[in-house]
């Protein structure tokens, strides 16, 4: 069983984590070899770039990761406790 709490924040940062590498590329990179456009069209509300836009992109993707993180540990658990019982079940079932 997976703590939501753990996966939601784990990917919660881990989707800020790469949103800042893609900014932090986008800036380094020349402009033909980065996807600001692709940014613009997936957060709402962010255009290339400002701090204020920066810290909004980061927020929203911390916001995405952990509504992803917290749907991903509830399908798991559920699996999880569906195969535990399926388990269980043939388990009991043998003859002994």
């Amino acid at each position: 069983m997976l703590d939501w709490k753990v996966v939601t924040k784990s990917v919660a940062s881990l989707a800020a984590i790469i949103f800042m590498l893609c900014v932090v590329f986008g800036l380094v990179a020349p402009t033909r070899f980065h996807a600001g456009w692709l940014l613009e069209a997936f957060l709402p509300n962010l255009k290339w770039l400002s701090l204020g836009t920066f810290m909004l992109g980061v927020a929203e993707t911390a916001v995405y990761g952990a509504v992803v993180g917290r749907l991903y540990s509830a399908i798991h658990n559920y699996f999880a406790r569906r195969a535990d019982s399926n388990v269980r079940r043939v388990t009991s079932a043998r003859p002994a």
